[in-house]
This record gives C-alpha cells, structure tokens and sequence, in this order.
C-alpha cells in the first residue's frame, strides 16, 4: 500500500482532510524525513540510510517520528515529539488554546480530531517545521537512555 493508495481509499470528507493534512506536513517537514506507510498509516520515519539503527522495537523498521490515519470516528495525528519533548508539548497545548479549535482532545502523543473542520493545519505545520532529523534522532536516543 501507498500513501496515495490508502488516501484514496477513504470517503469524500476524509479524503479531503487528510490530502489537506499530507500536503501541510510535507510543506513543512524538514529534510532527512521519508514518508511511507508504516504501521498501516501514512508516516513520516527516519530512514535506515539517516538512521540504520532503525526503531528499537523492531529495528528492521525505520524510525518513526509522525503517522495519521483515518480512524472509525476522527482523524488521528501522532507526533513523537509531542511525546518525547516537553517544552514541545506545552507550545503546541498553548498555542492550540489559542485558537477556536474546540476543546484538544489529546494522548500522550495522539491528538484526535473529530471534526475535519476544527484541523488546526498551520499550526500543525509550525509543529512540524520545528524538529530536525538530527534534534529527533538526538531526543529518541535520549528517551532510550532515560529507560
């Protein structure tokens, strides 16, 4: 499966949320990211030619960073980041607060958005924009060390 593949498998009002959503983090992801499908979702990794450790729980995997998918009742939108950095957290809380987005429906790294209208693209791609392979390679390997 494609990422084109399984955007274009998913009824008209996702279809055009989650082209919207792919087009804002492709815009504004950072070099060294590689978007594939990877656990059954739209993802952007670290490929093994940047990273050929892979990811610890499977290291024939690349190393995750983003995935979205198209879920029974909202979109899903999973940045490690988010999981893996506080400071990054508390932005992205406080400037989604900011905005008339409703009220964030959130996981430790999921955020959930059941209204395709209420996607905060801009913000999504200031989120994206704001980490380098390198700080995330830099934060997972961090986050293995503090195991």
């Amino acid at each position: 499966m494609t990422v084109d593949s399984y955007i274009n498998q998913l009824p008209a009002d996702r279809k055009l949320a989650m082209i919207q959503l792919r087009e804002v983090i492709l815009k504004n992801l950072p070099l060294g990211f590689e978007e594939c499908i990877n656990y059954n979702m739209p993802s952007l990794v670290v490929p093994h030619t940047v990273y050929p450790a892979g990811y610890h729980c499977n290291t024939k995997l690349p190393l995750p960073y983003i995935s979205y998918a198209s879920q029974k009742n909202y979109i899903s939108f999973h940045h490690l980041g988010v999981y893996a950095n506080e400071k990054l957290l508390n932005w992205f809380v406080s400037e989604y607060s900011n905005l008339n987005c409703g009220k964030l429906d959130m996981g430790k790294g999921c955020i959930r958005f059941k209204k395709m209208e209420n996607i905060p693209y801009d913000l999504i791609g200031k989120l994206i924009a704001k980490i380098s392979v390198e700080e995330w390679i830099e934060m997972y390997e961090q986050g293995l060390k503090n195991r």
